[in-house]
């Protein structure tokens, strides 16, 4: 299996073969768990850095009442918090949406490959930014813009973020999370939610059939949902246009 996180760390930085088989060891201690599962808790002590290597996982606050918001989408190659250990104890609950396979990253592990390149420790703080910057636009869209253009928003950014690990074709991707989820990270009723997608495909802006998203024309959803991808920072030409093309 190709690491994801080497995928995704070299739209930053241009890695040498020993930085990635150093990133390829830290990966070794995996588990497996299925859809709906908690990889840690709100209020646990964390242990380790949770590494995504396959399908999809969210971070979440649920309130006393039971209402849950997502609050970040994980995909394979995100790293849940590089530096989490440094805290006593987890404000916030990772989940799996999706059956997922991940790594277990100890402390020394970490400053140890640090410590040995430079170019992975910056990577390492490029990840923790653009996860900053990520949580920006999500509170932009949670709090000004159009329900077509948060959801639209949130497809483009998806797509980009699979296709900086390879994980699209062509126009098209995974996508298999629920129309609950979705409400749950865009603060909208599935009611709500399930209004919204027949606009964005009646517009021919998206086709959603299963477990798979098709973007017909990148540039035009971007247009639709004011989505600007520099936030996401990839040093790599992923323009708008380029993806629209591919």
């Amino acid at each position: 299996m190709v690491n994801p996180l080497v995928r995704k760390l070299e739209n930053f930085v241009r890695l040498s073969s020993e930085e990635r088989q150093a990133l390829d060891r830290v990966v070794q201690n995996t588990r497996r768990l299925g859809p709906r599962e908690d990889v840690v808790r709100d209020g646990d002590q964390p242990r380790h850095v949770n590494l995504i290597l396959e399908g999809w996982a969210c971070r979440y606050k649920q309130l006393e009442d039971g209402r849950r918001q997502v609050i970040s989408i994980f995909l394979p190659g995100d790293m849940c918090d590089p530096h989490v250990f440094v805290l006593k104890n987890m404000d916030h609950s990772l989940g799996t949406l999706t059956s997922c396979l991940i790594a277990e990253v100890s402390e020394p592990s970490i400053r140890e490959i640090t410590a040995e390149s430079r170019k992975i420790e910056e990577a390492f703080w490029w990840e923790m930014l653009v996860s900053a910057a990520i949580q920006r636009e999500w509170t932009v869209s949670l709090g000004q813009r159009l329900a077509t253009e948060r959801l639209g928003h949130l497809f483009c950014e998806l797509f980009m973020r699979l296709d900086a690990v390879g994980l699209t074709n062509g126009t098209s991707c995974e996508f298999p999370i629920t129309q609950a989820d979705l409400g749950d990270a865009m603060g909208l009723s599935t009611v709500h939610i399930n209004r919204t997608l027949k606009e964005l495909r009646a517009a021919g802006l998206i086709r959603l059939r299963g477990r798979q998203l098709t973007i017909p024309d990148f540039p035009a959803l971007c247009s639709a949902s004011l989505f600007d991808p520099s936030y996401l920072h990839f040093e790599r030409d992923r323009s708008a246009s380029a993806i629209g093309d591919s």
